[in-house]
C-alpha cells in the first residue's frame, strides 16, 4: 500500500512528459482564389482547378498517411476516354505511379517533356494501359503525339499540404501542423512569371490558418497549342488517328 502513492507519481510524470511531447494539433488551412475580369477588376470569379501546396520551411515529421517517396507508392490513374484525360488536373505525391489506361477505340501516344517529368510511352492500343512513376516534384503538362486537343496537367508534391480549388475558387487543405510554411500557386492559365510572384513565407497555426483572397491574373488562350513530342507543329489535315477494332 505504501508503494501507491509513489507509482501515482511515477505514473504523473510520465503523463506529463507524454502530453510536453505531443505534437502540436493539426488545423485545417482555407483560402480563396480568385480571377479577376476587366481592366478595373470587377467581378470576380473563382478560380476553379487552381492548385495550391505548401512547403515546410523547417524540419517536420512526415504524417503516417504519407507515402510520397516510399517503397509503396500510391497508384493513381489518369484515363484516355472521348480523346480526353480525365481527370485533366491531377496532384500526385512524390513518387507515386500514375497508370494510363486507354479506353478509347483509337490508339494514344502519351508524352512528356516537361520539369516534373521527361516520358514517351509510345504507341499503345485501346484496352491496354501504361505506367509512370513520378519520382520528380513539378509541373507535367501531358498530351498525346497523335491528337493535339489532348491535355492533362500532373503536378507533383513533395508533401502532403496541398489542395485544388472547387467551382468558386476556394481550397481546403486538412491537417496541416503548425508552423513556418512556403506557399506556392499554380493556375492553367496563368504566366509561370507571375505565379512565382505569388510564392511567399505564411504562418500557420490555430489562430492563423487562413490564406486569405488570393488574386489571379488570367492569360485567355494560354496553354492551347503545344507541339508535339519532335517540337514540331502538328499536321493540320491528320487523321484522328489509327483505328483499333476491339475484339
Amino acid at each position: 500500500m505504501a508503494l501507491r502513492p509513489q507509482l501515482a507519481a511515477v505514473c504523473s510524470l510520465l503523463a506529463l512528459g507524454v502530453l510536453a511531447a505531443a505534437p502540436s494539433e493539426e488545423v485545417t488551412v482555407t483560402g480563396r482564389l480568385i480571377v479577376t475580369e476587366g481592366t478595373q477588376g470587377e467581378n470576380p470569379r473563382g478560380a476553379a482547378d487552381a492548385v495550391v501546396w505548401l512547403s515546410p520551411m523547417t524540419p517536420s515529421v512526415r504524417p503516417a498517411s504519407w507515402t510520397g517517396g516510399d517503397t509503396s507508392p500510391r497508384r493513381l490513374r489518369l484515363v484516355q476516354k472521348h480523346k480526353r484525360f480525365d481527370p485533366h488536373i491531377l496532384v500526385v505525391p512524390l513518387g507515386s505511379l500514375v497508370e494510363f489506361p486507354n479506353d478509347d477505340p483509337v490508339f494514344h501516344n502519351v508524352f512528356s517533356l516537361f520539369e516534373g517529368k521527361c516520358f514517351d510511352l509510345g504507341l499503345y492500343e485501346a484496352g491496354s494501359s501504361r505506367t509512370v512513376r513520378f519520382d520528380r516534384a513539378g509541373i507535367c503538362y501531358i498530351f498525346c503525339n497523335i491528337h493535339p486537343e489532348m491535355s492533362a496537367v500532373v503536378v507533383v508534391v513533395e508533401m502532403p499540404y496541398y489542395a485544388v480549388a472547387d467551382k468558386s475558387g476556394t481550397v481546403t487543405i486538412p491537417q496541416v501542423p503548425p508552423g513556418q510554411y512556403r506557399l506556392h500557386v499554380w493556375y492553367e492559365r496563368s504566366l509561370p512569371e507571375f505565379l512565382s510572384s505569388l510564392t511567399r513565407e505564411v504562418t500557420i497555426a490555430a489562430d492563423s490558418a487562413s490564406l486569405g483572397t488570393i488574386p489571379l491574373k488570367e492569360i485567355r488562350g494560354i496553354g492551347i497549342t503545344h507541339k508535339n513530342k519532335y517540337g514540331r507543329d502538328y499536321d493540320a489535315a491528320a487523321p484522328p488517328g489509327p483505328l483499333y477494332q476491339q475484339p
